[in-house]
């Protein structure tokens, strides 16, 4: 099969949330889009996601993987290769979590971690490591000097120990101390960033609180806010597709896109 003309950009955790809204920012640049659904579970979503992107004028594709699955990891980019035989951007976005008090001990325990884990930092290593080969070899086929583009979607308790649980805040702190080792030993064909959102609306916390529990937490965090407001699904998006594709300075970094939230010093 040719090797695709368009860039390709592969987005996990992609049914909803962050990954929906990016896999639909790069479909409306252009783009090919590799969606990737989780299970059964996901997939009339992960449709409706795909639908989108098709409407934009973007080739898709649906790939299953649990992330956490290493095998899921190489054959999701077997599907990609196989069909596009390139891929210039990886957006990291699948995650998990359970909404446990930080200091709550009884309640959370190593099973937890590791599940946690398994999803939202190994699993998103094992993703990327299935990505470079195809990463690497995208960043020559150009004439003109460039780099492919890994973007991991962190968050603000990876900054600042908060969030939905103790776990949770520790995994995407290690994301941020990973994304800063992968752009050492990546460089200089791919670039690796991470970015912390804050409070995302119709984010990670909407499938796993009850609606009334939701809307609590979503007023609580709207007002901390120095900007009195919460984040979008679209805005971190559109932070990811400026990382990938219009910051070739920048790598290693961790970009806090929290409405202000540090400033008040947690």
């Amino acid at each position: 099969m040719t090797q695709s003309s368009s860039p390709v950009c592969v987005v996990t955790g992609s049914a909803s949330g962050i990954g929906a809204a990016t896999a639909l920012r790069f479909a409306q640049a252009g783009w090919s889009v590799a969606i990737g659904n989780f299970d059964d579970s996901t997939r009339q979503t992960a449709l409706s996601v795909e639908a989108a992107c098709r409407d934009a004028g973007a080739s898709t594709l649906i790939f299953d993987a649990d992330v956490g699955n290493d095998a899921h990891c190489r054959r999701a980019m077997d599907t990609v290769a196989s069909r596009w035989q390139r891929v210039d951007a990886l957006i990291n976005c699948a995650g998990t979590t359970r909404v446990i008090a930080h200091n709550a001990f009884d309640e959370i325990d190593a099973v937890e971690f590791e599940r946690v884990y398994r999803v939202n930092l190994i699993g998103l290593y094992q993703m990327t490591r299935a990505a470079v080969p195809l990463l690497r070899e995208s960043a020559g086929l150009s004439t003109v000097k460039r780099s492919t583009s890994v973007v991991n979607i962190s968050s603000l308790a990876g900054l600042n120990g908060t969030g939905s649980s103790i776990a949770y805040a520790a995994s995407k702190g290690a994301v941020n101390t990973l994304t800063l080792s992968l752009a050492r030993s990546l460089a200089p064909h791919v670039r690796v960033n991470a970015i912390a959102p804050g409070m995302v609306d119709d984010g990670l916390l909407l499938r796993v609180l009850d609606p009334q529990a939701y809307d609590g937490v979503l007023a609580r965090m709207t007002e901390q806010a120095p900007l009195k407001r919460v984040s979008m699904p679209a805005e971190i998006a559109d932070l990811a597709w400026f990382l990938a594709t219009q910051a070739p300075a920048m790598t290693g970094q961790v970009i806090a896109a929290e409405n202000g939230l540090l400033l008040n010093g947690g």
